[in-house]
């Protein structure tokens, strides 16, 4: 017998495909000139939810060596402050995707965030870093609206470029 519902005999076809994870909110308000842009939360920064959790991500250690504060001994709000504070807005490309672990390559069913509202709600932006190769896939759109791009070596653990290179690469975000 068909189940109706399924098309098939008691087979649901979505039942092979991954759940959905959704982002987090991005760190931003009117004051933001520079927008890091990521890809998508890891499994660990999902749990915490906040941004770049996963201890041996670098992101809060070069942000901390890049303005002289200490980042990563900050708490949840007390880094999202101080970002706005340094004028640097936080958010990721996809707003939602199916992903088994943390790896960028394992992204499926990616859905975009809307940037739509970008110049209107942040009119000092000025310029966009992209933290990867995977969210870079998104500089073209944003050089196309007039702002200043810059692709970034990946903060993840999975990127073993060493610290120092990517400090001096990352040097730029304030420039």
């Amino acid at each position: 017998m068909t189940d109706t519902a399924t098309g098939a005999a008691g087979h649901d076809p979505g039942a092979d495909a991954p759940d959905l994870l959704t982002g987090l909110p991005p760190i931003l308000d009117a004051g933001v000139e520079t927008l890091i842009l990521g890809s998508f939360p890891s499994p660990a920064s999902l749990a915490a939810q906040q941004y770049y959790a996963h201890r041996q991500n670098q992101f809060w250690r070069l942000l901390g060596a890049l303005t002289g504060e200490a980042f990563a001994d900050y708490d949840y709000a007390t880094k999202q402050r101080r970002l706005l504070a340094h004028r640097i807005g936080v958010w990721d490309v996809y707003r939602r995707c199916a992903r088994e672990g943390a790896l960028d390559s394992a992204i499926q069913s990616a859905e975009p965030n809307d940037f739509s509202r970008l110049a209107a709600d942040l009119p000092r932006l000025r310029r966009v870093c992209f933290n990867g190769k995977t969210s870079a896939k998104f500089e073209r759109l944003f050089a196309a609206q007039g702002y200043a791009t810059l692709v970034l070596p990946s903060t993840s653990p999975a990127y073993t470029l060493a610290f120092e290179r990517k400090l001096d690469a990352w040097r730029a975000v304030l420039g």
